[in-house]
């Protein structure tokens, strides 16, 4: 079988048009998401244990109390785990964006 040359180039073209579209993450939007996720988690959580109610209130949920300093099993707690939560899961998805960018740009370089 027989290649053309320009159908060849054409495609290299094409593939390294793929790559750099494809293999970026924005660093601010993923961290944006998974801030929310995890602030939202956070804060659903806790308001369902708080209207579930019961003699103890989330035991486990509340050793979040060790990290977050303010957190407590309330709905004003509720609050304040969603604003730790959303830095928390902002720091997260943003470092992993650009670690993610960064392996990206290594391996398009050594091509």
């Amino acid at each position: 079988m027989i290649v053309d040359d320009r159908s060849r180039s054409k495609d290299e073209k094409l593939e390294k048009i793929v790559l750099t579209r494809l293999l970026r993450l924005h660093s601010r939007l993923s961290g944006l998401v998974t801030g929310l996720l995890v602030g939202i988690g956070v804060f659903i959580a806790t308001n369902w244990l708080v209207i579930k109610g019961g003699p103890v209130v989330g035991p486990h949920l509340s050793l979040l109390g060790q990290f977050f300093i303010g957190y407590r099993v309330t709905f004003l707690g509720s609050l304040i785990g969603f604003s730790y939560g959303f830095g928390c899961g902002f720091i997260a998805g943003s470092l992993f964006a650009r670690i993610y960018n960064w392996l990206a740009q290594m391996r398009e370089e050594k091509r």
